[in-house]
């Protein structure tokens, strides 16, 4: 393919991506976003996205490579390891609750048909403590950061594969509607989530690359530097919002989870690599 015709190949599967409102389907939908990235970073070997913009800046992975020897969310993966080991007042256990446990994390977020609504792994944990007369767990950080770190370090490398089950319209529903909210434009800023993770993905924003949406899901929870501690994919859903001026939605709302169950099945085929570190 000649720099032009690969220039014209991605032009147009930008449009296809930022500007159609309505869906082709998800499988559709999943290989155009996938061809987006591996066009516009043709150097990119595929596993390498889940890396973020580490795969994109040699200076920037090398001192994360040397953050990763000794891992800044050590203590949470103990904390983690702890909590999933403890029994509850009742003497049952989240071992009880996820038998196949603790390396769960592939199953999540999947879609549950009898509640009709996606199923992440921090709310399937805190319905494992509801089950069992404990209080939940706060969705942001903390115990529950700790706990679902814990999960996704003893289930580094599976296959993100989830589902969107074809004979349940409100499977499809929440799909599009997370989909929806991630080419929304929104705050006083009017950015959508794809303006900066799609479209600008690889430039910089004042010092920072724009990481590539191509494999957002896999590494979280993470320690941020600039959080000085561990944090869910929602708190940093939830970040993003309060960046460019819009209201937040809360931690585990449908809004979140919907959008979860989109950008998760964007990332089929990518293996887990949770937790991570990050700035």
């Amino acid at each position: 393919m000649t720099a032009k015709s690969s220039h014209r190949a991605l032009a147009l599967l930008a449009g296809a991506l930022l500007a159609a409102p309505v869906a082709a389907g998800p499988e559709e939908d999943r290989a155009a976003f996938q061809q987006y990235f591996e066009t516009r970073f043709p150097a990119i070997a595929t596993e390498d996205f889940i890396n973020g913009a580490y795969a994109l800046d040699p200076v920037g992975r090398e001192n994360w490579e040397a953050i990763e020897e000794f891992p800044p969310y050590e203590t949470a993966l103990s904390k983690g390891e702890e909590m999933w080991n403890t029994p509850f007042a009742n003497g049952q256990g989240y071992a009880d609750c996820f038998p196949d446990g603790p390396a769960i994390a592939g199953r999540y977020p999947h879609w549950d048909r009898e509640r009709g609504m996606v199923i992440t792994l921090p709310l399937a944990l805190n319905d494992c403590r509801a089950a069992n007369d404990e209080p939940p767990l706060k969705y942001k950080k903390g115990p529950i950061a700790d706990l679902v770190a814990y999960i996704a370090f003893a289930s580094r490398g599976q296959i993100t594969a989830v589902e969107i089950p074809e004979d349940d319209p409100r499977a499809l529903a929440a799909y599009e509607q997370g989909r929806q909210f991630y080419f929304a434009r929104r705050g006083q800023l009017n950015f959508a989530c794809s303006h900066c993770h799609m479209g600008n993905s690889g430039t910089t924003l004042r010092t920072e690359i724009l990481s590539p949406a191509y494999g957002h899901t896999t590494h979280f929870p993470v320690y941020r530097s600039k959080w000085g501690e561990m944090g869910t994919l929602h708190r940093r859903f939830s970040g993003c919002n309060e960046q460019v001026r819009a209201k937040a939605f809360p931690a585990q709302g449908e809004e979140y989870r919907n959008l979860e169950f989109f950008m998760t099945y964007m990332n089929n085929g990518l293996p887990l690599n949770g937790p991570g570190a990050r700035k």
